[in-house]
């Protein structure tokens, strides 16, 4: 079959021994690659309700059907498991280089289950699977454990994923890393791998992907950067970056500050886009097959981090130290980036767990003194975070958690026990309803819906007909994550550009109509999936606060406007009242 290997990689680390299953056409027509077919095979083989450290939590990576292509955007995998951190399903995502040799391994997908007693490192390739010993990687960060795998490996070209100390220590937040500073980083891949103890996996290989139409995959590439290379959002991304996000989102009322009590930050010109590249010299990286260059190489050219050089921070990163935390020097925020990128923590939730304690410290919740403003503080408390030392022992288990223990519950934010990115849902109520429904907990990538509320697509006030037009994002992301797809490219590839790269890869013919159904029926099983570990209608909801605080310029948000957003959503995805899928559609 066109555009898939049809081969299916099990590892089971228990027993150190890996087998190759075929992949049934029909399965990957029915679902593609990425997350159709993960969300396929985490049905089919994890336990339900299983711990997401026990051994038999599968693991799955997966590059998708277009991967080691021409076609732009194409260079990113993906991470699917069972979360430590939600209880629920985990996704996550990561661009930079290492989608191509993980796809020169020959498979459509990884999975590993079962565990090690001693830390291991996996060598991947077309033709073995090697265990390596990990002892003398234990307890180093990403960058040098990524240089010294490297080393091992030696002159073969390969491509490495990393967890650093905080995957290793099981901290729900931990990261899987690449290229040193690409990041699959929500929803806690890098603590699953910790439990298994494997500290890192090398791929390698020569298989060549079988396309459809090479020479067709080819033309259609050259076309697309003719017309999209000096497109106005392509040169955004190129000069600014993400960081351009904070001025709009500061501009929109949106811009999380103050742990999330209010909307625009006074100090946001010392940490946007401009300040970035004045401040610190930045200037674009691109991941392979891509010409949007989104990366920020950047290198701090005074004061006490003089010198520190490293790709970032994103958007996401400068609004949960900057914005959530108040700190307001870039260079503080590269510094903290910096420190999370090495010890394998999630940047949104490291900023949203520094802010929660400076509230909890600001309360009397806990005895440790934490300010607003105070970057070292604040880099001293991820380093608890991650080590499990004091009050970091506590946030290490996650913002649920730790708002149970110390009592402010209705005070913490997040969604199925995941802290939102930046975009207050009280200013953009579209975003209200992405968080709210998301399969993997707050998310603004499962629709990337901010994008129509700030451009004018609908306004953000809206109610009557948004969950319409949500859902239309919605679906077209989630083929975005079957083929595995970089988001920004959601500008140049529509839907009919969709159905002509499906047609070039895999030589599968689906109009959008077919694409929605394949798009629905991989949500459905995603639902399926978190209803089988026990999440209900009551998990679809947003913090309490977003309904009892209204942000000071007035912005607000009704509990009854999101109970209609979310029915509405209900009844066009065909789920009941109860946000459950027919039975007839309801497998793996």
């Amino acid at each position: 079959m066109n555009g898939f290997f049809q081969r299916l990689l099990v590892i089971d680390l228990s027993v150190r021994e890996s087998r190759v299953e075929p992949l049934e056409e029909e399965i990957l027509t029915r679902y593609l690659g990425g997350k159709g077919l993960a969300t396929h095979l985490l049905l089919q083989h994890n336990p339900a309700g299983v711990d997401p450290f026990d051994p038999d939590n599968h693991l799955i990576l997966a590059p998708g059907p277009a991967t080691d292509s021409p076609i732009y955007g194409s260079c990113r995998y993906g991470i699917f498991s069972k979360s430590p951190l939600t209880g629920f399903y985990a996704e996550s995502y990561s661009g930079g280089s290492l989608a191509i040799p993980m796809s020169k391994t020959g498979y459509d997908a990884i999975m590993i289950r079962g565990a090690v007693d001693e830390p291991v490192w996996l060598e991947i390739s077309d033709e073995k699977v090697l265990f390596h010993d990990a002892a003398h990687l234990w307890g180093k960060d990403t960058y040098a454990a990524e240089s010294l795998i490297k080393q091992e490996i030696g002159d073969v070209k390969s491509g490495i994923l990393v967890i650093g100390p905080a995957g290793e220590n099981l901290v729900r937040q931990a990261v899987v890393q690449n290229d040193s500073h690409r990041v699959a980083g929500r929803t806690g891949m890098g603590a699953v791998l910790g439990s298994k103890k494997v500290k890192g996996i090398a791929f390698h290989g020569s298989r060549v992907r079988p396309l459809a139409d090479p020479e067709g995959v080819k033309n259609y590439s050259k076309k697309i950067l003719k017309r999209f290379k000096d497109h106005p959002a392509a040169q955004a991304y190129r000069n600014l970056g993400t960081p351009m996000m904070v001025d709009i989102l500061n501009k929109a009322g949106a811009f999380p500050t103050g742990y999330w009590s209010a909307g625009e930050y006074g100090q946001k010109d010392r940490i946007n886009a401009r300040s970035l590249v004045e401040n610190c010299k930045a200037r674009p990286k691109a991941c392979r097959t891509c010409f949007l260059a989104c990366g920020q190489l950047i290198e701090i050219q005074q004061g006490r981090h003089k010198g520190l050089k490293l790709e970032g921070p994103e958007y996401e990163t400068i609004y949960a130290f900057g914005g959530l935390c108040r700190i307001d020097e870039i260079e503080e925020i590269a510094y903290l980036n910096d420190i999370c990128d090495r010890l394998g923590l999630d940047t949104i939730s490291g900023g949203n767990l520094a802010a929660f304690a400076i509230e909890a410290s600001r309360r009397g919740k806990i005895s440790e003194t934490l300010n607003y403003g105070d970057p070292a503080g604040v880099a001293a408390l991820l380093q608890k975070i991650v080590r499990r030392e004091g009050i970091g022992g506590l946030l290490a288990e996650g913002i649920r958690f730790a708002a149970k223990e110390l009592d402010m519950e209705d005070f913490a934010i997040h969604v199925k026990g995941l802290e939102p990115p930046g975009y207050d849902p009280r200013a953009l109520k579209g975003m209200g309803l992405s968080f709210a429904v998301s399969d993997r907990g707050a998310c603004h990538l499962r629709a990337t819906f901010y994008k129509a509320e700030l451009t004018g697509l609908i306004a953000p006030e809206k109610i009557e007909g948004k969950a319409e037009l949500f859902l239309d994002f919605e679906d077209r992301c989630t083929l975005f994550d079957c083929l595995i797809f970089c988001r920004f490219y959601r500008d140049f590839y529509t839907w009919e550009e969709l159905s002509g790269i499906i047609e070039l890869t895999c030589g599968l013919k689906f109009d959008k109509a077919g694409l929605q159904e394949l798009a629905a029926r991989v949500t459905d099983n995603t639902r399926c999936f978190n209803i089988r570990e026990g999440l209900t209608a009551a998990d679809d909801r947003l913090p309490k606060r977003f309904f009892k605080e209204s942000l000071p310029s007035g912005l607000s948000l009704e509990e009854q406007d999101l109970k209609i957003l979310v029915q509405d959503y209900y009844r066009l995805r065909g789920w009941n009242v109860e946000g459950v899928p027919p039975e007839e559609r309801k497998q793996g």
